[in-house]
């Protein structure tokens, strides 16, 4: 870890400021097939005083038999909507996923930053040869935020002790493999800063059953280290040195009886483990020469040098550990937290939008949006209408074609309109979003605004004239339901 922060340091220039720091919270767990549990506030530190600013969430073995699998394919899987559900109150909306069988990757950010995380997209790679078709593998959501181009691998590679040696060929196969259209980031390799983690599988090898036990009974956990298969294999693997790790100081997170803290008492008597990882690549600082050979840097790594000093960017991990209480699986759940401290290589949303007058369900109502900068539109460009605590960019009451419904008021600002048939009878607290289908991403959010009940809804009887709350809270969960 040391060698990870002397670069990030090299890279804080003097006379540049870090800028801004944001928390990151990442979750890595197999859950075993096993249901959701009913709560995650120990999972998210939901009753932190420190709240994050990004959620990255990785799970293993999520159920998929045929049925489940099929119904996921075009709705949210439950542990999906118990995330979305937990986080949407708290202001946070799901900007990515991907799942690949039993593998499951969830990005959440606060609503503030959604406008700056841009470029996002999500890919698989399955290395299933010891097992099923889609059994192991990689999912990853790379995005730039702020500018800065950040990559999130969950992995769930080959199992058992012997298998050291393939764990790190499915690793770098999905490493080199694994490719984005986009100029300036196309490998996973390529991104300013990389996140991997997952069921990477790797055992304590060497050490017997006594020794791990009182080891872990007495919380000497560094003595276990040095014979940790993926502390081994990043001494001779070069790949593997590039990625940091804290230290492990919690005790190993597989294998536990069910609805249990003790170690798998079955006949197999699996050694405890700690494959359950989260590790992180801050990129090399380029140097002005290419060594050993001494040749001068390329146009593209002069480029990248240059913005690696203007935008620099530093990581600190704040906490690695394990999160105990849970025991619907053989796996413990970790969760690492980390600041990141970086400058912003852009502060201004894209496009900025509001409602304009009042809006009912009684009259067409009107958006203006201006763009602040130059962006790629589209004929297929929308704005959504949406309640305030929205889930994902889906989740929206309705949406209006920008092109289809916009009439230009001048060069600066430009009117859409919104069918009063479209907007809820009911009145709700709202808020406007600009979707690019271009950039594939929410590029301007409008202040949470009031759309009023219906007037003429009222006087034909059609919804009470008050609202109670509990009436409120039933149409809230008609958003899970």
């Amino acid at each position: 870890m040391e060698e990870n922060e002397e670069q990030s340091e090299l890279s804080l220039e003097k006379g540049h400021s870090a800028g801004d720091s944001f928390r990151l919270h990442i979750v890595t767990w197999n859950v075993a097939t096993a249901d959701p549990p009913d709560d995650v506030t120990s999972l998210l530190h939901l009753n932190s005083l420190k709240s994050p600013d990004l959620y990255v969430i990785g799970l293993q073995e999520v159920y998929s038999g045929p049925l489940r699998f099929v119904s996921d394919l075009v709705f949210d899987n439950p542990w999906s909507l118990l995330f979305m559900s937990a986080l949407a109150p708290r202001k946070y909306i799901k900007v990515s996923s991907i799942r690949m069988q039993g593998l499951l990757l969830l990005f959440f950010s606060k609503l503030e930053h959604v406008p700056f995380i841009r470029d996002i997209q999500a890919t698989y790679t399955r290395t299933g040869v010891f097992g099923y078709w889609g059994n192991k593998g990689g999912v990853s959501i790379r995005l730039s935020f702020y500018g800065h181009m950040l990559c999130f691998l969950n992995c769930h590679l080959a199992a058992h002790m012997k298998y050291a040696t393939e764990r790190v060929d499915e690793f770098e196969y999905i490493m080199d493999t694994q490719t984005f259209e986009c100029e300036k980031a196309p490998r996973i390799i390529d991104h300013r800063l990389v996140f991997w983690f997952g069921d990477l599988n790797f055992r304590i090898q060497d050490h017997g059953m006594h020794f791990v036990r009182t080891c872990i009974n007495n919380q000497t956990y560094n003595l276990l280290w040095s014979k940790d298969q993926l502390i081994m294999m990043k001494k001779k693997e070069q790949m593997l040195q590039e990625f940091e790790e804290g230290p492990l100081d919690f005790q190993p997170t597989y294998k536990f009886d069910l609805n249990s803290d003790s170690y798998d008492s079955s006949g197999k008597k699996r050694k405890p483990a700690w494959t359950d990882r989260i590790l992180w690549r801050l990129r090399p600082k380029a140097s002005t020469h290419d060594e050993p050979h001494g040749n001068t840097l390329d146009a593209s790594e002069v480029k990248q040098l240059e913005e690696d000093k203007e935008y620099p960017l530093k990581i600190r991990q704040d906490m690695y550990t394990s999160i105990m209480e849970y025991s619907i699986s053989d796996h413990k759940p970790v969760v690492g937290i980390f600041t990141l401290e970086l400058r912003k290589m852009y502060k201004t949303p894209l496009v900025r939008l509001q409602a304009e007058g009042d809006w009912s369900a009684d009259i067409d109502a009107v958006v203006l949006y201006s763009p602040l900068q130059p962006f790629p539109s589209s004929t297929w460009d929308w704005i959504g209408l949406y309640k305030v605590g929205f889930t994902s960019v889906s989740d929206y009451i309705t949406y209006t074609w920008v092109k289809d419904d916009e009439v230009a008021i001048n060069e600066e600002v430009i009117q859409v309109y919104v069918s009063k048939e479209e907007i809820p009878v009911q009145g709700e607290e709202c808020m406007l979003c600009y979707y690019s289908s271009t950039l594939q991403c929410i590029i301007g959010i409008s202040e949470p605004f009031k759309v009023h009940e219906s007037k003429v809804a009222i006087e034909e009887g059609l919804v009470p004239e008050k609202v109670n709350r509990l009436d409120k809270s039933v149409a809230s969960e008609d958003l899970w339901n």
